[in-house]
């Protein structure tokens, strides 16, 4: 267990004095919730939130219990939406960042050449 301790004092201290590394966690927490990756996304925000403004600080701003924010990104925590939006929104806005859900085309979609006449026919064995 001395190895996760480890690296999670690495992380932390990354968090702190990296800026570009910092919004990155975030970044990345954000995009795993949105790709169905919970348990992730979960992680990833505990992560930052330790690091950064802490669950006390955090428990303050959003008016949530702090035991119910570790309980909330623990591994069987479940927050509701309106907790979840609610401390994303204080996370951006400490941060200096805002997030924005655009929708991005399929890496494997080819646009298809309308099938010309003699195609179609062809296909219909005329």
């Amino acid at each position: 267990m001395a190895l996760t301790r480890d690296f999670r004092e690495t992380v932390q201290a990354d968090v702190k004095r990296d800026p570009a590394f910092r919004r990155g966690i975030l970044s990345d927490a954000m995009e795993s919730l949105l790709a169905g990756e919970v348990a992730l996304g979960k992680e990833l925000l505990r992560d930052y939130i330790n690091a950064t403004v802490g669950f006390p600080k955090l428990a303050a701003q959003t008016k949530i219990h702090a035991k119910t924010l570790h309980q909330m990104f623990g591994p069987n925590g479940n927050p509701t939406a309106r907790n979840l939006f609610e401390i994303v929104a204080y996370l951006q806005r400490s941060e200096g960042v805002r997030f924005e859900v655009r929708p991005a085309r399929a890496a494997l979609r080819t646009k298809r050449r309308p099938a010309t006449r003699r195609a179609k026919q062809a296909v219909r064995g005329r």
